[in-house]
């Protein structure tokens, strides 16, 4: 039976989305028992997750079209998203990084994920336009090139699989 190629890393990007949401209702609780309250900027938060969901399906489609061939890079990628986690302020106010290591933030995309998610959360505001259209660069753009490493290496997976 003829199942398509893209199925496999789309299945798993939208289950760990449906993961994420269930995961969004403590983070809710915990908002409210802390007094932080829901303002109507909370009905952007579908935007947020949206262009989460496209930069995911685009780093999973260059992801899983890479790892066939090269396996070791399943180590490696395991590592830089460690780095890449730990040089996303998420634990930590951007305030304590050195001036020089904001270009960093600039070119991180969960940075300016986590920020659009932070200013509807915790600010009760929405993002600045600046924001969206970074977001949907950086969503548009990782999907684009996801979507073509995956269909010019597809027809050769099964000689490395």
């Amino acid at each position: 039976v003829y199942v398509p190629k893209y199925i496999y890393p789309v299945s798993k990007v939208i289950s760990t989305g449906v993961n994420l949401l269930i995961s969004l209702l403590p983070l809710f609780l915990m908002c409210m028992a802390t007094g932080v309250r829901a303002t109507k900027a909370w009905l952007l938060i579908p935007f947020d997750l949206v262009f989460l969901l496209v930069f995911c399906i685009g780093l999973g489609f260059m992801l899983s079209a890479v790892m066939v061939f090269f396996l070791v890079l399943q180590f490696i990628w395991n590592v830089f998203s460690m780095v890449l986690t730990y040089s996303t302020p998420i634990f930590y106010p951007e305030s304590i990084l050195p001036d020089n290591f904001q270009g960093v933030l600039a070119i991180n995309p969960m940075y300016h994920f986590i920020q659009f998610f932070r200013k509807i959360i915790l600010e009760g505001i929405s993002p600045e336009p600046r924001e969206y259209l970074i977001c949907t660069l950086f969503s548009a753009a990782f999907c684009m090139i996801g979507i073509v490493v995956f269909k010019k290496s597809q027809d050769r997976f099964i000689f490395y699989i």
